[in-house]
């Protein structure tokens, strides 16, 4: 794969001087038409041979095009904080907002090529590696993302010679240390890996640009040229896909009787569809406790979370509870009832609202990758990801190959949450319309719960085939062994209440015996 990257080409200065100003001003109406209208980000991942001129081609870059929307992360071995979240965590934060120019020098490829090498990781652990990373550059290409990689190379001779003359450097000595002579002698076993790596991560979404990098002149208009190709027909399709959604809502504005009854059919078919069981049909919503048993099971099961939840800050052990469910189907109360058996140092409640315009300008993920809590702390979302395949889809605020693409999305960030060690336990609280009806008129009694009942809580209510609908089909797709559905019946709020707090009591001692688990291993390898 790398034998065409070993020829020696190279571009004289002549040429060069020739070529660069046209192309910088190329690169800078490209970037300006980007951060100006284009509904999408730029992620490029540069990657290769250490000496290869990976930092002067990127410093470059930060030259020829504006750097005020342009970001480069350099990213080196993970701190503290990073490892206790999964490895993904620090390149999610660090991704640009729609608009911008991101590059990951030193990136998600970094890590498990030298581990592979090195012999720290198995083959099926580095094949895994690859497969997340190939999910996730999917994901983004999905989402619109322009996904760059380049890697840049060099033979194992003009690497010696290259590194050789900048150790002889008085002023660029610094740039070689004691790591890059350890990796140059095991060059062969490092092209071997990196060239597997880049061989399945070479999709058609996300393909590899391998650049010669002897040469700096032709290393540079090379990626520079790449680049702009890429960067104007990406533009180019983000235009006519724009244009062609014009045309589609001018024909529709042009006939709206048409239009509303196609709508109409659209918004009655899940009705029509009533008599189709769901998973919610199966739970017994008559499930009650009386208030002396509430109270007894109160204090046993919120006394069992307080020490559980002091023992997993003790080991280290990080769980995350996922809530949802109808309005007014109780998971403030469920949430509060738990929370009062925490220590408030250790836990956090994350309600989810519309996305901010910051929020809108990433991957739906985003906003719930970077909340991700450090290790022995537990994290609690009101409402969550699961947004994208509920609200959003009965509400059309995504497009439907938005919402479908969701599942499979879903269940690979919740893989890497298990994997990582991070407990995950899900909530759907249940109530029939007739309980939420009355929920209703109780909170427009009461002054303190009024400002709870909104505009939108009363249209949900029409479309509540369709949110069954939905919820059926979230269950059926995303109820996994490691990160299972708990359909808790909650038209009585004790019962919903202590069945919150039992699950996850028991998610957490799972997590706690877990982490003890991988810590007997470790200590057992070492020995």
């Amino acid at each position: 794969m790398f034998e065409a990257a070993e020829l020696g080409r190279s571009i004289e200065q002549a040429e060069y001087d020739a070529r660069v100003p046209q192309l910088r001003t190329s690169l800078l109406a490209a970037q300006e038409q980007l951060k100006q209208a284009a509904p999408f980000s730029v992620v490029i991942v540069i990657a290769g041979v250490d000496g290869a001129g990976k930092g002067e081609t990127v410093n470059t870059l930060h030259e020829w095009m504006d750097a005020r929307y342009m970001q480069t992360h350099a990213f080196g071995a993970p701190s503290e904080e990073e490892r206790e979240r999964p490895a993904m965590w620090r390149f999610w934060r660090a991704l640009p907002p729609k608009g911008r120019i991101g590059i990951f020098f030193g990136s998600w490829y970094t890590d498990p090529i030298i581990d592979r090498t090195y012999g720290k990781t198995s083959d099926a652990e580095f094949q895994v590696d690859l497969r997340h990373i190939q999910d996730f550059e999917r994901m983004l290409a999905e989402d619109g993302t322009l996904v760059l990689k380049y890697w840049f190379h060099l033979s194992k001779q003009a690497q010696k010679r290259r590194l050789k003359k900048l150790s002889n450097d008085p002023e660029l000595s610094w740039r070689v240390g004691p790591q890059d002579w350890e990796h140059f002698e095991r060059y062969d076993d490092f092209k071997a890996t990196s060239e597997r790596a880049l061989r399945e991560t070479s999709t058609g979404v996300a393909p590899w640009q391998v650049i010669e990098g002897a040469n700096a002149r032709y290393r540079e208009l090379t990626c520079a040229e790449h680049l702009l190709t890429h960067l104007q027909r990406h533009l180019q399709d983000a235009e006519a896909q724009n244009n062609a959604k014009a045309e589609i809502k001018a024909k529709a504005a042009k006939a709206p009787e048409r239009t509303s009854k196609a709508s109409s059919k659209r918004q009655k078919a899940p009705a029509a569809s009533k008599d189709q069981p769901t998973v919610l049909d199966g739970i017994d919503l008559g499930a009650t406790l009386d208030e002396a048993r509430y109270e007894e099971q109160l204090v046993h099961w919120q006394g069992k979370l307080n020490r559980l939840s002091r023992k997993a800050a003790e080991v280290g052990a990080t769980m995350l509870a996922v809530f949802e469910g109808a309005d007014a189907a109780g998971k403030g109360g469920a949430i509060r009832r738990l929370t009062r058996a925490l220590d408030a140092r250790y836990y956090q409640v994350v309600p989810i609202a519309a996305p901010s315009e910051e929020e809108r300008a990433h991957h739906y993920l985003w906003r719930f990758w970077r909340h991700l809590p450090r290790a022995g702390h537990l994290l609690l979302f009101d409402r969550s990801w699961y947004g994208r395949v509920l609200v959003e889809r009965v509400e059309g605020f995504a497009a439907e190959a938005e919402w479908r693409r969701a599942y499979n999305e879903i269940t690979e960030f919740e893989e890497l949450l298990d994997e990582h060690g991070i407990g995950l336990v899900k909530f759907w609280l249940h109530i029939d319309r007739d309980e939420q009806a009355r929920r209703f008129a109780e909170r427009k009694k009461t002054p303190y719960k009024e400002f709870k009942i909104t505009e939108e809580d009363l249209r949900n209510r029409a479309k509540w085939p369709l949110y069954e609908a939905a919820v059926h089909e979230m269950v059926e797709r995303t109820s996994t062994t490691s990160a299972p559905w708990h359909l808790i019946p909650a038209n009585d709020k004790h019962y919903a209440r202590i069945a919150v707090i039992e699950n996850t009591c028991a998610e957490l001692e799972r997590c706690i015996d877990a982490v003890k688990a991988a810590r007997k291993k470790k200590r057992r390898r070492r020995d």
